[in-house]
């Protein structure tokens, strides 16, 4: 059996769940309870996450109630709200413009990719650490995180473009004498033992706290 949850308190309720003097303008406009009751708590979830919910699943009944009784309609009809067509789109699309973001393009997760790798997966290896980074960053830019694989993708990519300039700039600094060692997987013990043969046939750095020479390399 899984852990219950704890209840939110009215100190949370009021915080993230209280529909505001320009928002209830926009949920009003909408006909009928469903529509109405429906569109608030999608714009009060995008403006607590920065994304739009996959459910009722991820509404606790607590939330709903509250945010119900500001505007004046029963809880109950959020179980008549449609989540497939043209209604749900067209409220996603408003909310998005209300709030100044927009959905992730192709363009704009290269870009955050490349910021990603150059300023997070340099330093931080573990992908839930970067995940954590990367959403972070598309909240700071306004921009809608895509789907959930996409995401992994990413951070799979900046963890993987991280690691490979990593090495060519390590690389180039081994000195020109060693390098015919290094390809070999062997270097002079005066230089340590930074350099392992890969089964893509290059040679490929090894991140090591005891390698005083890598450390060097790396500026630290």
């Amino acid at each position: 059996m899984g852990m219950s949850r704890e209840p939110l308190g009215m100190d949370e309720l009021a915080e993230h769940w209280t529909v505001l003097d320009d928002e209830r303008g926009l949920v009003l406009e909408k006909r009928g309870g469903p529509q109405q009751i429906g569109f608030a708590l999608l714009l009060k979830f995008y403006t607590r996450h920065g994304r739009f919910p996959r459910g009722r699943a991820e509404f606790p009944g607590e939330v709903v109630e509250f945010v119900a009784r500001q505007i004046k309609v029963s809880g109950a009809e959020f179980g008549l709200y449609d989540w497939t067509g043209r209604t749900i789109e067209r409220h996603c699309g408003q909310i998005r413009a209300h709030l100044g973001f927009r959905e992730c393009s192709i363009a704009d997760a290269d870009k955050v990719t490349v910021w990603l790798a150059a300023n997070v997966a340099h330093a931080e290896r573990s992908a839930d650490r970067v995940r954590e980074e990367l959403l972070k960053r598309l909240r700071e830019e306004f921009i809608e995180p895509p789907s959930a694989d996409r995401v992994t993708r990413m951070v799979r990519s900046a963890l993987y473009n991280a690691e490979e300039n990593w090495f060519r700039a390590v690389w180039s600094r081994v000195p020109e004498g060693a390098r015919g060692w290094a390809w070999l997987g062997w270097v002079p013990p005066a230089l340590g033992r930074p350099l392992v043969w890969s089964t893509t046939g290059r040679a490929r750095l090894v991140r090591s706290r005891c390698c005083r020479w890598s450390s060097r390399c790396r500026g630290t």
